[in-house]
Order: C-alpha cells, then structure tokens, then sequence
C-alpha cells in the first residue's frame, strides 16, 4: 500500500498515527507531495479525483480517501479495536468533531495562505475560530470520560486535531478555559506515536 501523504496536514496525519498505533507503518509507503487548493500533483489526482489529501493506493482494490474511510479501513485490517461496536456512535461522533475543527482550521489557514493582503475576510476567520472555540469547550466540557477511556480512533482524531491548533493557531489559545482538555492532550501528545508523527 501506498500513502500519498503531506506531514503538515492533521487528516494525514491522523491516518499516520492509526498506521503506528495498529502496527500497519511496515506495510504502508509514505508517498510525499506538495499540494494545494490551486495545485494537484497527478499522482494526487489518480489516487482521489477531488486531489485532496490523505488517499490511501492499494493494491487488491481502488484507492480510498478521506481520513475516516482510510481510518475506518486500517482497523478493520488490523482488528485493532478503534471503532469498538459498544460505543461505536461517540466514537465517530467525537472524530467528526474532531475533523470539523481542522476543517475550520485549515480554513483559517487558507484564508490567509491564498487570498491576497486586501481581500483577506477577517470576519470569516473569526466565525472559523467560533466554530473551533464551541467545540473545544464542549470536548472538555461532555467528552472527558470518554477521552480518559481505552485508545479509541476519536481520541486520536482530537488528539491531531488539538496539536494542529498548537502548530498553526497558537497565539489563539484554545486551552483558555479548557483546563481538562489541556491535561488529557499533555498526556497523548507524548505518546509514541503522537511523537513519531510531528510536523517539524
């Protein structure tokens, strides 16, 4: 199998840290590329048609993309147990929230990255960040339980999640208020493979 794959996105690196976390990296090829919303390398292209990251070559079937679908598909390879059918519903509610706060990240991101000085929208940066802030403070304020529970792929969806914030939004703060969230992620920030998949 091959990953097509950019350190710096947190959906790719999601998928990188299930690969660690199941015992798949061995059997993966890290393919890199350098792609934007203006520019897809065909070999982004051939492997997902929208020539957008992460997407997953294989060789008994067609390429897959999405993090979830590729996440999804690497448990169900390895059994590894991270989408445990007991509470499977959290687990892929707290991974779409986790998703959706890099969505409005990378948003932020872009907005800034590919529009010109002059028609950056600071309003739509900002109603970006409330959509992050609300579901910060709902992680620390409904999900402790279960983030505190066994590794599960919502743990490490907010996991990447939080350390993109860290890595592209730091000065915003996301920890303000958000004392429980803040001592979880100190903690699974520093496992193997959180560490092992850092963007520099």
């Amino acid at each position: 199998m091959k990953l097509v794959f950019a350190a710096a996105s947190p959906f790719v690196r999601k998928v990188h840290v299930v690969l660690h976390e199941t015992g798949l990296l061995e059997e993966v090829e890290i393919v890199p590329v350098a792609t934007s919303p203006f520019d897809s390398p065909a070999e982004v292209v051939a492997a997902n048609p929208l020539g957008k990251i992460p997407a997953l070559i294989r060789d008994e079937g067609p390429s897959i993309y999405d993090s979830r679908v590729i996440c999804r598909y690497l448990d169900d390879r390895a059994q590894a147990g991270l989408y445990p059918q007991a509470r499977l519903w959290e687990v892929l509610t707290l991974e779409a929230t986790a998703d959706a706060i890099m969505e409005a990240a990378i948003s932020i991101v872009y907005e800034h990255r590919f529009r010109p000085p002059e028609k950056v929208y600071d309003g739509w940066c900002d109603a970006q960040w409330g959509k992050i802030d609300r579901a910060v403070a709902a992680l620390n304020a409904r999900w402790m339980s279960h983030l505190n529970g066994p590794l599960d792929a919502g743990q490490i969806a907010v996991g990447c999640a939080l350390a993109y914030l860290d890595f592209r939004h730091g000065e915003r703060n996301w920890r303000k208020g958000n004392d429980a969230l803040d001592d979880w992620f100190a903690v699974f920030a520093e496992r193997e493979a959180m560490r092992a998949t850092r963007p520099e």
